[in-house]
């Protein structure tokens, strides 16, 4: 077994001197974290560093799946940590490794001065958990860093996606949708969702559409677009399309789609002014 309550308090007893060796030997000269010059991030920096310590050697009394388990709340912070989201991945991992090794000596140091007498295996048994618990560490952080990161995108790209498909109000329960820049199939979900949630709320009874500035899109893109006409349709909003470049035309006809019961204009102005002269 590992556990040994001795070797826990002499740890312990050390974890500020552990974290003050650390930032002493610590590489200051690459990006993110490590190489802060701003006093009120070193001091939080090293809060971290200090705080792992005094979970760390918890390792030496506590049982495997309890220790990893408070251990949580510290990997959150790191991997949601605004400091350490801006600092490169494999710098986090070099300091992991590094504090790895400073366990290592601090074990050795702990055998020498201990006047018990200590077998290689306990020694060996003890550089073990440490070992493994720092990689089981490190990895947890970099999976949070990562997937934070990640969830971040993703709401970005939503924002985007929202900004970038726009139901402009024109009077008498109108609407316009300009769509500018290649679509693809993520935004153009983002399209077909937003424009039938927006017609909805706003009330709108009649949409332009207008792809003039659309330059690109597959095969499925053009269904979709299409289909967001259909979905229009049930909702009982009539649409008008305009804009439509023959690249968009072309595909459309390849997939077979029907533009019989479609409104279409050679352009956005057109289809206002058609719209706008009594029948």
């Amino acid at each position: 077994m590992q556990r040994n309550k001795e070797l826990y308090q002499f740890l312990l007893n050390k974890a500020e001197q552990l974290t003050e060796d650390w930032y002493a030997s610590l590489d200051k000269s690459g990006t993110g974290v490590y190489s802060s010059t701003d006093p009120e991030v070193i001091k939080g920096l090293k809060a971290q560093n200090l705080e792992f310590h005094l979970h760390l050697c918890k390792i030496f009394i506590m049982k495997k799946d309890e220790f990893f388990e408070e251990f949580e709340d510290w990997v959150r912070e790191i991997g949601r940590d605004p400091e350490h989201l801006n600092t490169p991945t494999p710098l986090i991992m070099r300091e992991f490794l590094r504090v790895r090794e400073q366990y290592m000596d601090f074990i050795d140091m702990y055998t020498k001065e201990t006047e018990d007498l200590v077998s290689q295996k306990s020694i060996d048994i003890w550089k073990y958990a440490v070992i493994e618990a720092i990689d089981v560490l490190m990895t947890r952080v970099v999976e949070e860093k990562s997937n934070h990161l990640n969830a971040r995108i993703e709401e970005q790209q939503q924002t985007i996606n929202e900004l970038s498909s726009p139901l402009i109000d024109l009077p008498n329960g109108k609407a316009l949708l300009p769509l500018v820049g290649d679509i693809d199939s993520d935004r153009a979900s983002a399209i077909f969702e937003n424009t039938l949630e927006g017609c909805t709320s706003k009330r709108v009874d009649h949409l332009f559409i207008d792809l003039s500035g659309v330059y690109l899109v597959d095969t499925r893109v053009a269904q979709q677009i299409f289909q967001l006409i259909t979905g229009l349709k049930l909702i009982g909003v009539t649409a008008t399309l305009s804009g439509i470049r023959p690249e968009i035309a072309q595909t459309a006809v390849q997939l077979g789609i029907d533009f019989g019961e479609i409104r279409i204009t050679s352009n956005l102005a057109q289809a206002i002014s058609a719209e706008a002269t009594p029948s």
